[in-house]
């Protein structure tokens, strides 16, 4: 089932997710739906605060940057086969320069960004069945994890924006918030004028 996603402003979207353990209540089912409601906006990564619960989950497929001409061949399979849930995901090392690239956010639609955030990440996370993994992840791998992780901490990616750029956007995310905007999916806006 497609899920509307959660339009910043949304109070939901400020929260930090609570843990959850393989009881919470139609997981599985959960986590088709949030699969479902990303392909459908065409994401490559949707967390769980996107469909408005504050928990730590998020979901990734980075395959459609495998298609990226300028990325090296290992990281074009890297990226193809990196599809995977995660649950009570954490960061445990961030490490090298930063780098930046443009960023956008399902939540904030038509809002894209530069976004400095560093290269190379430890993380410890569980799957879907509950089984805990500890990986690194570098380039666009750790960077599509960075920004779902930062929503599971309540955090969006204009956050990390300079004080003169979110000036620069502050309307625009004004108008995100009232639903004036026009979105090729299912949305729900906080700020939204009823009966219009």
């Amino acid at each position: 089932m497609i899920l509307p996603i959660v339009a910043y402003g949304d109070p939901v979207l400020r929260k930090v997710g609570v843990k959850i353990d393989r009881d919470y209540p139609n997981l599985k089912e959960l986590i088709s739906n949030m699969k479902e409601t990303m392909y459908n906006a065409s994401g490559v990564g949707l967390a769980a605060p996107q469909i408005g619960k504050a928990i730590r989950l998020f979901i990734i497929d980075a395959s459609p940057f495998a298609d990226d001409e300028d990325l090296t061949d290992e990281d074009k399979a890297r990226l193809k086969d990196f599809n995977k849930v995660f649950i009570n995901a954490q960061i445990l090392e961030e490490e090298g320069e930063e780098w930046v690239f443009n960023e956008g956010c399902l939540s904030i639609p038509d809002v894209r960004e530069d976004v400095f955030r560093q290269p190379k990440i430890t993380i410890e996370y569980q799957d879907e069945d509950f089984n805990t993994h500890t990986e690194v992840l570098d380039g666009l791998a750790a960077r599509v994890f960075q920004h779902e992780y930062d929503h599971i901490e309540g955090i969006l990616f204009t956050d990390k924006l300079s004080t003169l750029k979110k000036r620069l956007i502050k309307k625009k995310l004004e108008n995100i918030s009232k639903g004036k905007i026009r979105a090729d999916y299912r949305m729900r806006f906080p700020n939204a004028k009823k009966g219009k």
